[in-house]
């Protein structure tokens, strides 16, 4: 896990770079900025709406006595879709707009609910 981690860490940014040298190349330096900072500013609204949304959704669960176990995962998903919005680039904004709506979020649930399996299976309880 670690080692993807870490070419995670090497290989997006580096691809980022190239992107955003490419785009600026075509498009120009203002044309390129100016998408930057439209999809950061669309991306932190998108993130406020959809983040106070999971909030009353969480708020709404547990009044009716229900666990918020999605409604945290979804609430999770808009604060890193958030975060990657914020993140120049192109990569992380096309990630980050997957990840505030729950169509798209879809796609990661199978994978975040192995990941957490396999660390509940792996975790061993003392009781002492």
């Amino acid at each position: 896990m670690m080692k993807w981690i870490f070419l995670a860490l090497i290989i997006v940014p580096s691809l980022e770079l190239a992107l955003l040298i490419w785009a600026g190349g075509k498009l120009g330096f203002f044309a390129t900025m100016a998408i930057i900072v439209a999809t950061g500013l669309i991306g932190a609204f998108l993130a406020k709406k959809q983040g106070l949304k999971a909030l009353r959704d969480i708020q709404e669960g547990m009044n009716s006595f229900q666990a918020p176990g999605d409604q945290l995962l979804n609430a999770a998903f808009i604060l890193v879709g958030g975060v990657l919005l914020l993140t120049p680039g192109f990569i992380s904004d096309a990630v980050g707009f997957t990840m505030l709506f729950s169509p798209t979020q879809k796609m990661y649930k199978p994978f975040i609910y192995r990941v957490i399996h396999k660390k509940m299976k792996n975790t061993r309880v003392i009781v002492g």
